[in-house]
């Protein structure tokens, strides 16, 4: 249960730097799609941003596992054996993350008008 909560807290964090990013960057959006970039083009920029985020929190989540091992088979003489399927499903899980988080900002970002967003300061 708490790792459900901390994934949601996550996942509200990772959209909430995403629509910071949006907002700052509406300028450069708004040029973008002047010179002839697609929405699913800007879509893809900032869903790839966000996975980045996640999949980078994810690695640091699972080095932290890692190296904490180590001090569970010093402290307590147990094997502790860190199986390839569960860091598939950590990062798994850190991409679904991604993709939920950041697909309503980019989306957003997306569907910017160029005039206006290039007008925004």
């Amino acid at each position: 249960m708490i790792g459900l909560f901390s994934m949601l807290v996550g996942g509200f964090g990772i959209a909430n730097i995403m629509f910071v990013s949006v907002k700052e960057r509406t300028n450069i959006i708004g040029i973008q799609k002047s010179l002839g970039a697609k929405n699913y083009f800007i879509l893809l920029q900032f869903l790839i941003e966000s996975i980045v985020l996640c999949l980078l929190g994810g690695l640091v989540g699972l080095l932290l596992v890692y190296f904490s091992t180590f001090g569970v088979k010093a402290l307590f003489d147990v094997q502790v054996v860190l199986d390839i399927n569960n860091i598939i499903k950590g990062l798994g899980f850190s991409l679904g993350i991604g993709v939920i988080s950041g697909i309503i900002p980019a989306y957003s970002a997306s569907r910017l008008d160029p005039v206006e967003a290039i007008r925004t300061n």
